[in-house]
């Protein structure tokens, strides 16, 4: 506990330690911040030094030390909240190609049997058109035709124009 003397002390280096507190923070309210913090310290300590010079010191020290606690304490919280972020993202991507995985699976199984098996040989299996229309016993011709039109269904299907919202959620309002 600080005494008379160094409380006087302490209330005559106020406005130097606010200007130390405003170099290392640059910002007023930070300062103010800081100089509260360290007063704090200054008179929940055991005592500090009886010379004013070396109390003065004392009490610098204390502000620099909180201003170096509270630099830390910022990196640390903005390293949490950007791996926090990072993992969100990551989730969020996770479960949007998931989405759009199903999306397109359900779309594909919604396409005429002749739509399916030319996209499942050329996209899927990764055939030629030549090679698609061998196996189907097909024209060449009837592979282009059937995979354009397939891949214009699902187009069509997977367009913004037939998501429905989910039940619950407000209509005309897009989420994600």
């Amino acid at each position: 506990m600080l005494n008379a003397d160094q409380r006087r002390m302490l209330t005559t280096a106020g406005s130097r330690l606010f200007g130390y507190a405003l170099a290392l923070t640059r910002n007023r309210d930070q300062a103010r911040d800081l100089v509260q913090d360290c007063v704090v310290r200054a008179l929940s300590s055991a005592g500090g030094p009886e010379n004013e010079r070396s109390f003065r010191a004392w009490l610098f020290t204390i502000a620099r030390n909180v201003w170096i606690d509270q630099l830390r304490s910022s990196r640390r919280q903005r390293a949490l909240l950007g791996a926090i972020d990072e993992a969100n993202n990551a989730a969020a991507a996770r479960i949007d190609a998931t989405v759009a995985r199903l999306a397109v699976r359900e779309a594909f199984f919604h396409l005429s049997p002749d739509h399916r098996d030319v996209l499942a040989l050329v996209d899927i299996g990764g055939f030629s058109y030549d090679e698609t229309a061998i196996m189907l016993g097909i024209n060449r011709g009837t592979v282009m035709s059937r995979v354009s039109r397939a891949r214009a269904a699902l187009e069509v299907q997977l367009s913004d124009v037939n998501v429905v919202a989910f039940p619950g959620q407000d209509k005309g309002v897009r989420h994600g």
